[in-house]
């Protein structure tokens, strides 16, 4: 791999930033917000999950003991 001049690569990185097309405001507060309503229903879920275990677990070794 060649070296570069530095002046040419910096050149090069601002074309490329110049490139990026960044998220409205309204796009980040409502994708920030999908995350929170999903991790949420996650923890509810796992919770459940959680619990079932838990119950199913105590009522067979309540059986056994």
């Amino acid at each position: 791999m060649a070296t570069k001049n530095p002046i040419q690569f910096i050149h090069e990185v601002r074309a490329e930033v110049a490139k990026i097309v960044w998220p409205s405001r309204r796009e980040v507060m409502l994708t920030t917000m999908m995350v929170f309503i999903l991790a949420a229903l996650t923890a509810t879920f796992f919770s459940l999950v959680d619990i079932g275990i838990r119950e199913g677990l105590k009522a067979v070794l309540s059986m056994l003991g």
